[in-house]
């Protein structure tokens, strides 16, 4: 069976939104983390800043965080559970508007493809309650040449 060019596109365009819509979110993914709550819970725990960074995959604007020009040291968070995510020492400037890291803490963080954009990505959660962070990309520096592009408002930073 030949395709035309139109049908090919159209075919292309229905097979890629299913899988766009069928892969977004894990459904069991309540269930797989130590930390679980009702939505209701979550809203009345949360800001409504980190309660759509957390638990709706929203994106914070860049430089909106004042954790991007966080200098001391200390250890960053989860602002949904307090489960230990980064340390301070891992933290770098990446000139992207969010607070980045080359590399989380053992334990700290899971990660799951995401077709949010169309296209495949490593999304970040919090390994505790499952809280969106950010996403993973290969472009950061030494040793892990990893870059861990993270919501600052999906975080508290603890000093010390």
């Amino acid at each position: 069976m030949q395709l035309s060019k139109r049908q090919f596109l159209s075919f292309s365009s229905v097979g890629a939104a299913a899988f766009v819509l069928g892969c977004g979110r894990d459904a069991s993914a309540k269930s797989r983390f130590a930390v679980t709550y009702s939505d209701a819970e979550w809203k009345k725990r949360l800001s409504p800043a980190a309660y759509r960074i957390l638990r709706q995959e929203d994106t914070e604007r860049p430089y909106s965080s004042a954790l991007n020009s966080e200098k001391r040291r200390g250890v960053y968070v989860c602002a949904g559970c307090n489960k230990r995510l980064f340390s301070s020492t891992s933290k770098f400037e990446s000139g992207t508007g969010w607070p980045s890291f080359y590399k989380p803490l053992a334990g700290g963080v899971g990660t799951k493809t995401d077709y949010k954009i169309g296209l495949p990505r490593t999304e970040v959660h919090c390994a505790q309650c499952g809280g969106h962070l950010g996403h993973v990309f290969n472009d950061g520096p030494k040793p892990t040449g990893k870059r861990y592009c993270m919501n600052g408002g999906a975080m508290r930073f603890v000093p010390g």
